[in-house]
């Protein structure tokens, strides 16, 4: 029996042909006349309104070459991903895989990119990265004013991250990125418990300005910068005060900070801070030392006035 069959396809609408369910061909505008005496024909009528074409046998179309100028096929390896725009608006990120956008009805520009770059970077990148979708491909991160930030990828230093917004690809390598706070800071160092060289116990207050000068060196050199200058404060002022007799402590206290920053100077460069200032805050003695030192004081001045008499 003969079975003659009859499909029309309007002006925004293509028929994609299969015959006993292998792809034949794409039908454009107009009505379409076929024989089909043992039902083996089927044409699926797609819009090109929705402008990506969907379809389980998409490998077999494209390959066909059937779609012609009607469509842009977009083939992305592994390590590639593309940037798609519609009518001049971002859309989405691809993935790797094989697509097809019709056209006809929408402008359509595709941009295909490399995720082996350490970043991705591009001059429409804060579009990209805030639009829906972004999120399933870019892992995205801030660098806040007054921090820089240091990028690894699979353990190596890449390089330093001035404050801004940034994006590397997900999934393609492994990525870290390290901040570091280089605003000026206070480090307070206190109840220290020192013994002078004539053997008095006292308690001092310590307190250092530093900032964080060069992020790769703090960040290669120690774990944590605040403790390890914490701890060089306090060795630097163990050395001075067990040095010095009260007497000589007490009536210099600014060359003793002097000679303490220098040497904690030093040593914080190599840990990629640069100290600013040091200066000593208190100096407690025990009760009984001050009471001695306050019969000191007053029999030096019973002693001047004395003399003046």
């Amino acid at each position: 029996m003969l079975v003659i069959g009859t499909i029309k396809i309007r002006s925004y609408e293509k028929g994609l042909e299969f015959e006993d369910r292998e792809f034949k061909g794409v039908l454009g505008e107009g009505r379409h006349w076929f024989i089909d005496p043992l039902n083996k024909t089927k044409v699926q009528v797609v819009s090109q309104r929705a402008p990506w074409l969907e379809h389980a046998e998409l490998d077999a179309i494209v390959k066909s070459g059937a779609l012609g100028d009607a469509a842009t096929v977009i083939d992305l390896k592994d390590h590639q991903r593309a940037l798609v725009w519609i009518d001049g608006r971002f859309d989405r990120i691809l993935g790797a895989g094989l697509y097809v956008v019709w056209n006809s009805v929408k402008k359509i520009a595709v941009e295909v990119v490399d995720t082996d770059a350490e970043l991705f970077e591009h001059k429409e990148s804060n579009v990209i990265t805030r639009s829906n979708g972004s999120a399933q491909f870019l892992d995205i991160f801030e660098i806040e004013e007054g921090h820089k930030g240091v990028l690894y990828r699979n353990g190596a230093r890449i390089r330093r991250l001035e404050p801004g917004r940034y994006a590397c690809w997900k999934n393609v390598a492994k990525v870290k990125v390290h901040f570091q706070d280089v605003r000026e800071k206070v480090l307070d160092v206190s109840g220290q418990e020192l013994m002078t060289s004539d053997k008095v116990t006292l308690r001092m207050n310590v307190v250092a300005a530093y900032r964080i000068k060069d992020v790769e060196k703090a960040l290669d050199t120690v774990s944590d910068v605040e403790q390890s200058l914490y701890r060089e404060v306090q060795l630097a002022l163990r050395s001075e005060i067990g040095t010095r007799e009260l007497d000589a402590l007490l009536s210099d206290k600014y060359a003793v900070a002097q000679e303490m920053e220098a040497k904690i100077r030093e040593r914080a460069a190599l840990m990629g801070v640069e100290l600013l200032s040091l200066g000593i805050k208190d100096i407690i003695l025990p009760g009984d030392m001050k009471a001695l030192l306050n019969q000191v004081i007053e029999a030096r001045k019973a002693s001047e006035a004395n003399a003046i008499t």
